[in-house]
């Protein structure tokens, strides 16, 4: 589809501004469509080089969409991409204000920190795996500035890919020493299951999500770097959450993650 640039203004101004107010807006897709691909990107790219042009820095990405029932949910069949800042990023145990996010949802994942860069050749599995300087265990904060969720394609991949925030856990590993598509997980809130799932769930190896994100972002021109943090996917169904909530994730082979919202 040919990307209509005031379109794609228009619907950053309007992300941008429910940024800026704490206040969620309408959904973009009366302005950019439910799954145009480009026209989406293009709008995430502006909300990007604002964040960047205000003293941001980009740490890393996160991908969405992995799990097929999500894709089936919004009438899609691929997954999504968004930027992770450096002010998204929280150590272990921290605690959020919940009233500094947007209608906040927590899911467990495996993030991938990179030890070399993701440029040239294949971009196959074993390539990504020789890459990955180590894993652990995370929690994505996962926020949408558009009222009530309710999000198309179009809408969330504008939206950062509904990206808020990221906690990872201390517990390191290398890809020798655990298997991701092996891992299960079993997240609670409160000390109440809430979601439980396996690497399996994540496009059927959090691998093969970070080898699609790495030809993705090189054919967008944006290659993945050496010392970025990536999270391959939600491993279960996302919670919301509210103040007052403590929320930890266990990952088999990969320790525990825990966040504290007040």
């Amino acid at each position: 589809m040919t990307v209509n640039q005031d379109n794609v203004t228009a619907a950053a101004q309007r992300l941008a501004q429910a940024a800026d107010t704490g206040q969620p807006c309408e959904p973009v897709r009366d302005l950019i469509g439910r799954d145009d691909l480009d026209s989406a990107y293009a709008v995430q790219d502006v909300l990007t080089a604002r964040r960047v042009s205000g003293g941001e820095q980009v740490v890393g990405r996160k991908i969405g969409l992995t799990s097929l029932a999500v894709q089936q949910q919004l009438g899609v069949d691929r997954p999504d991409f968004g930027v992770l800042f450096g002010s998204m990023g929280h150590a272990d145990g921290v605690t959020i204000a919940a009233a500094d996010l947007m209608q906040p949802r927590v899911e467990a994942e495996i993030a991938f920190v990179l030890g070399a860069d993701l440029v040239d050749g294949p971009l196959d599995a074993d390539q990504v795996r020789a890459a990955t300087d180590h894993v652990v265990a995370a929690l994505e904060v996962c926020g949408s500035r558009i009222r009530d969720w309710d999000i198309s394609f179009g809408d969330t991949v504008a939206d950062n890919a509904s990206g808020a925030a990221f906690v990872l856990g201390t517990d390191r590993r290398s890809l020798d020493e655990v298997v991701p598509a092996q891992v299960e997980m079993t997240m609670s809130i409160d000390g109440a299951e809430a979601s439980t799932g396996n690497g399996a769930a994540c496009l059927g190896d959090p691998v093969e999500a970070v080898v699609w994100l790495a030809r993705t972002a090189r054919d967008l021109g944006e290659p993945l770097r050496a010392g970025q943090v990536i999270l391959s996917g939600a491993l279960g169904p996302m919670r919301p959450v509210v103040a007052g909530q403590t929320v930890t994730a266990t990952l088999s082979g990969l320790g525990s993650v825990s966040v504290d919202f007040a």
